[in-house]
């Protein structure tokens, strides 16, 4: 799109169609408070592409107010029918206004008058001062606006992204074969459902258009209505419809004296309020729009309280720091009792600061900091300055505050956890040493503010060097072996191709295509259609599992898709991922889940395939080195006994202390049977209660998951509360409190903000439900084996154990251990996992010992 520049240009904005069409162009987005902002953030995405294209000189924004209008008057039904805006709309209409007035907007508003007038009297007034115009607006009916003066840039969101669509008075012309003030004559033959306009019945948009192309305007068709060009249907429809043309016509045009007033030089005049626009951007969570605007860096007058979910923290003064000799810093460094350390650049390596100095030097030069216990240090992100120590040999001592892994605690909404954004969220900007010392500063008050300390310095930090020290061992491979299995899936894949073939009567196609899949399915094999995208028909997993029994055809397709999944994810892509050193270092992430889990990437062995054989087989690959023994050890049924022990359920505690199979405890008494006479369709039904209920889940996802109907899967979920009376309670207490706070905690402090309770929107709110009942127990659990996984390291380092973690899969933990050590290591691991955390009922460890992965899993 070329930039249409000018010396005065006035940019236009219809502001409740552009906000409308912001908010249902993009998904529901909220800032920490539970604040909906997609509207918001998509109308700001609009006006910046706009001021980008057009670089206007000022801006004026037309917005409707609540109250009935002249046309009402004239007409009681018009804009009957329409639905009110949506409160997660109506919520935002406030702070749009209150970011556009920052932004140095000028906002109209005219009681009895649409935004549509405003707009139109806005164009007249600069035409009339000379001014040109472009209106931007979701809505066609600013098209009669288009004069030599005045473009309309119809604005919309695709995708999430800005788009737009120019009209002048040549594209006008283009599409509809007239004059903008013509258009008018067009909708008053084929109305407008919208703001239901009538129109003349069974006159529609191709017949309208084409009438006023022929006929020049509505008054040229009546005065022509007997003309042989107009069909006798069209005739009777048009005399019987006179007099709402006429009305409708009047309804559709755009009023120019709506009673504003406008000072062009006053709204050219306008500038920018940089301190409230940057509260308001950091406030809604839309750091990416501080640099659009050129805000990432506040003046230190400007630099305002963010607001927290905690209490109101001391504002920061920022240190000045002089440079110094690298000695001297270090000096100062153990004089002081602390040092911050940031990452640089790769030609002056890290920067110490100290003191009051700041110095560079590479790690070896800055190691007497490093291994000097006095000192305590601030450092960004420590797992990876601790591979990078371990790599050189630099032991590191004393305390450590990371501030990455203290932002994530202190939200762990954020997607981001960089430097720059964390210096834009907190400390308006401020970069280098003086913004690292000022971001620590702020994130130490807030963790321990919010009663995360203990978290962050016992569990967070000391988890990050274990992680550090996992990611550099790695786990090593057979790739030989995985490359070998995937030639034989790729000859089971080529057989089933051939067999997809036959059964679609010879038709070949690209069976990873949906779209040729469909097709085949439904228009050659004459398959029912169960759902249609807007690229052809649905061919996901849930259409084919739905017609499963319907054609042969099915079954190969979900097995070709297994396969080839297993094939090119698992075997391709993790034969890739084998290092030189024959193992494979996945990257642990501490700072990606909101309920605190660790997720592993790069690649991502957590979602290796264990229900299905053929990607059970693949754990068989992954091998201890010689002269070793892989040791596995698993929580059994964590998260059960973490519910008994938070709700105090003393029949769940009990059997769990007797060490009853608590699947087959809750079939006994969900179906009235002798525990020894549950069949296994009766516990797999309990299994899916026991574990669904952590999980919040509701009859119909149960009904789902099990086979039953909703009625069945109530009665369960009913039988179940009545059986724990006490889990009952304590989900609707964690919930119940989590909507007072804003927010869920697990035992050991953990918070999880949860904005979604506070949504308008049943759909979102329960989903906060859910996720407060999950978080409190998920994140306890995962709390629980983050313990256990810093006691188990430190303990197999002070026995001076060769044995070492290599891999966390959720509440599973494997050591790789000489041979010699695996009773040792086995010891360790066993007792340090049950004791990591004291529950009412014990916590059980199911543990087994093999050469490769698959054998360990017993």
């Amino acid at each position: 799109m070329e930039a249409e520049r000018s010396a005065a240009l006035l940019l236009v904005i219809d502001g409740n169609s552009i906000l409308n069409r912001a908010f249902y162009g993009i998904k529901l987005l909220t800032n920490k408070q539970g604040l909906p902002t997609n509207g918001v953030f998509g109308f700001l995405q609009i006006l910046h592409s706009l001021q980008d294209e057009i670089h206007p000189e000022g801006i004026v924004v037309a917005f409707d107010l609540p109250d009935k209008t002249f046309r009402h008057k004239m007409f009681t039904e018009y804009k009957a029918g329409r639905k009110g805006m949506p409160e997660e709309l109506a919520v935002q209409l406030p702070i749009t206004k209150e970011v556009l007035e920052a932004l140095g907007c000028t906002l109209l508003t005219a009681s009895g008058w649409e935004a549509d007038d405003i707009l139109g009297t806005v164009v007249r007034m600069a035409s009339e001062a000379g001014e040109d115009c472009v209106i931007a607006t979701g809505d066609r009916d600013s098209l009669q606006l288009v004069s030599e003066k005045t473009k309309v840039r119809l604005a919309y969101t695709k995708m999430g992204r800005p788009e737009s669509m120019v009209y002048d008075i040549e594209k006008i012309k283009e599409d509809y074969q007239t004059t903008p003030d013509r258009l008018i004559d067009i909708k008053a033959l084929m109305g407008d459902s919208s703001d239901n306009i009538p129109g003349v019945a069974g006159i529609g948009e191709k017949t309208a258009v084409d009438l006023i192309s022929r006929f020049g305007s509505l008054d040229g068709v009546y005065e022509n209505i007997e003309s042989p060009d107009i069909k006798a249907g069209a005739k009777l429809k048009l005399a019987a419809g006179k007099e709402t043309a006429y009305l409708s016509r009047e309804l559709a045009t755009i009023r120019c004296e709506a009673p504003v007033a406008l000072n062009f030089s006053a709204v050219k005049a306008k500038q920018a309020d940089r301190q409230a626009l940057r509260a308001l951007f950091v406030n809604l969570g839309f750091f990416k729009f501080l640099t659009k605007y050129g805000l990432e860096k506040a003046d230190p007058a400007e630099i305002a309280e963010t607001p927290e979910t905690a209490d109101s923290v001391p504002e920061t003064k920022p240190l000045v720091l002089t440079a110094a000799p690298l000695q001297a810093v270090i000096k100062a460094a153990a004089e002081s009792g602390r040092a911050d350390i940031i990452e640089a650049d790769p030609l002056t390596g890290l920067t110490l600061s100290a003191g009051g100095q700041t110095a560079s030097g590479d790690l070896e030069a800055l190691s007497p900091v490093m291994k000097d216990e006095k000192i305590a240090k601030r450092i960004y992100d420590i797992k990876t300055v601790y591979k990078q120590l371990t790599e050189q040999n630099i032991p590191l001592r004393g305390s450590v505050f990371d501030p990455l892994l203290a932002a994530y605690l202190v939200n762990p909404l954020s997607a981001d956890y960089s430097l720059s954004r964390l210096s834009q969220e907190y400390v308006g900007g401020a970069e280098g040493p003086e913004g690292f010392s000022a971001i620590c500063d702020k994130l130490f008050t807030l963790t321990d503010q919010m009663g995360m300390r203990p978290l962050l310095d016992e569990i967070e930090q000391p988890l990050a060097l274990v992680l550090g020290e996992m990611e550099t061992i790695g786990f090593a491979v057979n790739k030989a072996g995985l490359e070998t299995y995937g030639q034989a899936l790729a000859a089971e894949l080529a057989g089933l191709e051939e067999e997809i073939y036959t059964l679609a009567e010879g038709e070949r196609f690209n069976i990873r295509s949906p779209k040729q899949l469909g097709v085949v399915l439904f228009e050659h094999l004459g398959l029912q259609t169960k759902r249609k995208t807007k690229s052809g028909y649905s061919t996901d997993a849930e259409v084919l599992e739905s017609l499963a029994h319907s054609h042969p055809i099915i079954k190969k397709l979900l097995s070709y898709r297994q396969l080839d999944k297993l094939k090119a994810t698992y075997c391709d892509g993790l034969a890739k991922a084998v290092a030189e050193d024959g193992r494979i270092h996945t990257r642990f992430k501490q700072t990606e889940t909101r309920t605190g889990r660790i997720s592993s990437a790069e690649p991502n062995l957590q979602n290796i395939p264990v229900r299905q054989e053929m990607g059970s087989r693949l754990r068989r690959f992954f091998e201890a080195k010689e002269g070793c023994l892989l040791v596995d050890a698993d929580y059994s049924q964590i998260e059960l006994r973490v519910l008994a022990h938070m709700s105090g359920d003393p029949t769940m505690c009990k059997a769990f202390a007797e060490h009853i199979d608590i699947h087959t405890q809750t079939a006994s008494e969900v179906f009235h049977m002798p525990l020894e006479m549950v069949t296994p369709l009766m516990r797999s039904r309990a299994k899916a209660v026991n574990f669904g209920i952590v999980y919040g889940i509701g009859a119909y996802s149960l009904s789902e998951d099990i086979g039953v109907s909703m009625s069945e899967a109530d009665h369960y979920i009913k039988s179940y509360f009545e059986i724990y009376p006490r889990v009952k309670a304590f989900l609707d207490e964690t919930v119940a409190e989590a909507k007072q706070k804003g927010y869920v905690t697990t035992m050991f402090g953990r918070r999880r903000p949860l904005p979604e309770l506070a949504s308008a929107n049943a759909n979102i709110r329960n989903f906060g439900e859910r996720a407060a009942k999950n978080t409190a127990v998920q994140g306890t659990a995962a709390d629980i084996i983050k313990i256990a996984m810093v006691k188990v390291a430190r303990r197999l380092e002070s026995e001076g154990l060769k044995s070492r973690l290599i891999l966390q899969i959720h509440d599973e933990l494997i050591v790789e251990a000489p041979t010699d050590e695996v009773e040792r290591a086995s010891r360790i691991l066993k007792e340090e996992m049950e004791r990591a955390a004291l529950l009412d009922c014990p916590m059980a460890v199911d543990l087994h010992t093999g050469s490769d992965w698959l054998a360990a899993k017993g």
